[in-house]
């Protein structure tokens, strides 16, 4: 099924990873966000000209002066709440809701297209792949309520507004200082989310991609689904990294896709089987990704298969 509403604006700037396709048949609900037109052909994203690059700065500008008016009204409602630790929960959500659309549609100006709908509300471990700052912002929109992200606990302070806003709303840091340190700080991510009904919402791969192709997961959201039970919902993000490249200011117009997988269930999932766990997932990413996004390894084995052999 697919609902469309017109009306779509999308682009903005600088903010490492905070949280850390052939398209699967009939996945379910889908809705269409902006123009219907150039969601399945390349849409051209190398326009450098000094007008292009003026109107993406002025989005920019414009995305930060709304963030700044925004973050400052949810401040003040996260410091009446500081008795309530989870309601402060909610109500950052809620500022990720409106902010994030806000600065996805009504601003940055790109067409957005959502399947699998459906899927998006369910209590679980959210993943999404990673290559472009547009997925903090997209995944602030699109996470429910009652879900926490998980950002490094020694940088998540030094990011302009979000990161202040981010520790008021309570949600999970992790101290990577040492493995020790990281290892109890995941149990205790564990832990408060089962005790307090949350979500998770993490990037699998760490870190962003430079080119937008699917990098390597970590291990630390398989531990996770294996200490909480918790279900994972894949979340695809296909056409980001064309609208917004790593290392750069100039947001470009480019169709993107988000698309919720259906949840995985982990309840048999054990340590010593992890390393299988993760693979699945990962090959997961790697049948529903856009061949552009595919890591090198899997478009070579493509390209092998395709190539006729002489005889």
């Amino acid at each position: 099924m697919e609902n469309t509403a017109s009306g779509s604006f999308m682009r903005n700037r600088r903010l490492e990873s905070l949280f850390n396709t052939n398209s699967l048949p009939n996945i379910g609900v889908s809705r269409k966000i902006g123009p219907k037109k150039g969601l399945g052909k390349k849409m051209k994203t190398d326009d450098d000209g000094w007008m292009s690059v003026l109107i993406s700065w002025v989005r920019i500008i414009t995305c930060f002066m709304l963030m700044m008016v925004t973050t400052s009204a949810w401040a003040l409602i996260m410091l009446v709440l500081l008795p309530w630790p989870y309601e402060r929960v909610r109500q950052g959500n809620i500022y990720g809701h409106v902010t994030g659309r806000m600065l996805n549609i009504w601003i940055l100006g790109n067409p957005i297209k959502i399947e699998g709908a459906e899927y998006s509300n369910t209590r679980a471990i959210y993943i999404c792949n990673h290559a472009s700052l547009l997925d903090i912002f997209l995944i602030m929109w699109l996470t429910p309520t009652g879900t926490v992200g998980i950002a490094k606990k020694e940088q998540i302070v030094w990011y302009p507004l979000i990161g202040q806003l981010y520790v008021l709303a309570n949600h999970l840091r992790i101290d990577r200082s040492n493995p020790t340190a990281a290892i109890q700080s995941m149990k205790e991510v564990a832990h408060a989310v089962v005790k307090n009904n949350l979500s998770l919402i993490i990037f699998p791969e760490g870190t962003r991609s430079k080119d937008g192709r699917l990098l390597p997961f970590k291990k630390g959201f398989a531990h996770l689904a294996i200490q909480s039970c918790l279900p994972i919902v894949p979340i695809i993000l296909t056409g980001t990294h064309l609208a917004w490249r790593k290392g750069g200011l100039h947001i470009r117009p480019a169709a993107l896709t988000v698309k919720y997988l259906p949840p995985i269930k982990t309840d048999d999932w054990s340590t010593d089987k992890i390393d299988d766990h993760v693979k699945l997932v990962h090959d997961i990413y790697m049948e529903n990704l856009t061949q552009p996004q595919r890591p090198p390894l899997v478009l070579e084995e493509e390209e092998e298969e395709e190539t006729p052999t002489k005889s």
